[in-house]
């Protein structure tokens, strides 16, 4: 089962970027985790929280387990390029381009599971037994009901609550209460 993370608009050039996932590529997870600790580029950093989340994405959505996860696909395109201006000498301006790279990540297993187990633990069947019937259902309602009516005679303290908005209202208004 294949799992994926994404990444957008990250503030690195992809050129830079694609030297530290070549790096990686290929690799199990353990292993390209700590080859992206000991990397000194600054792209390592933001490799190494989508390795995190792709990982965490597979462990939780899927079931997975972390030690049989390798890097299938890593995948670095080019984002918008952010344009901008330097000054220069005798009134010229030269073009400065701010590159961004969208990171693609896709996790796959190194041994197969078995796909039956992970689709019934998905599709929870239920048997003919636990379905209940209409008529036990208002049966079920109907002795809800009733045990509410004795919780709430239960709780009053003895006062009786049979006065209307409009009376306590009126109570108010003359002093009485």
């Amino acid at each position: 089962m294949q799992t994926k993370a994404r990444a957008k608009f990250i503030k690195i050039s992809p050129k830079k970027v694609r030297l530290v996932a070549d790096l990686i590529r290929g690799l199990d997870v353990e292993k390209a985790n700590i080859q992206l600790q000991f990397t000194k580029k600054a792209a390592s950093l933001p490799l190494a929280k989508l390795l995190k989340s792709a990982i965490s994405n597979a462990e939780e959505n899927l079931k997975l387990k972390k030690t049989n996860l390798f890097i299938k696909e890593i995948r670095i395109d080019e984002g918008p390029t952010l344009h901008r201006w330097m000054p220069k000498a005798m009134g010229r301006a030269t073009p400065i381009r701010k590159r961004t790279s969208h990171l693609i990540l896709v996790l796959d297993e190194r041994i197969p599971t078995a796909t039956k187990e992970i689709e019934k633990a998905k599709s929870e069947k239920v048997s003919k037994d636990d379905i209940i019937k209409i008529d036990d259902f208002d049966k079920i309602k109907a002795d809800q009901k009733e045990e509410d009516k004795t919780e709430k005679g239960k709780k009053s303290t003895g006062k009786s609550t049979t006065k209307t908005f409009s009376k306590k209202l009126f109570n108010r208004r003359s002093g009485e209460r």
